[in-house]
């Protein structure tokens, strides 16, 4: 195992885990009677996060990991308990961040973009973020 990186099992498991994320996300979506163009056309609005990559890769790391954790689209979801489209913008970016673990595009690392807490992605492989 290297250092701070999930392998083997764990790694299958956390890789289901945003897996569920995503399938929660889009079913609680409908719990929330908002357009269903709203989904696809917002799936990828979280990525934005990767602008503080624009400074310099210590603040693009952090950026980048606040708009990928569940901390803040939780936030959301909460905020917006009783305003469905608040509600729906938290679900869509959760649904996002499952995505990326499903994926494989985990939390990063200061040492470069392409190291995450889900392995180093693979160079030359197609990359959404």
């Amino acid at each position: 195992m290297a250092d701070g990186v999930v392998n083997s099992r764990p790694r299958t498991w956390l890789r289901l885990d945003g897996g569920a994320l995503l399938t929660s996300s889009i079913a609680l979506f409908d719990v929330t009677l908002q357009q269903w163009w709203i989904y696809p056309t917002s799936f990828f609005v979280p990525d934005i996060f990767m602008i503080g990559y624009l400074r310099n890769s210590t603040v693009g790391v952090f950026v980048y990991n606040a708009g990928h954790s569940y901390f803040l689209p939780s936030l959301v979801v909460l905020a917006g308990w009783h305003h469905a489209l608040t509600s729906a913008c938290g679900l869509i970016w959760l649904g996002h961040v499952g995505f990326d673990r499903l994926m494989g595009y985990g939390l990063k690392y200061d040492s470069g973009f392409t190291s995450t807490h889900l392995g180093a992605l693979a160079q030359g492989a197609p990359q959404h973020e």
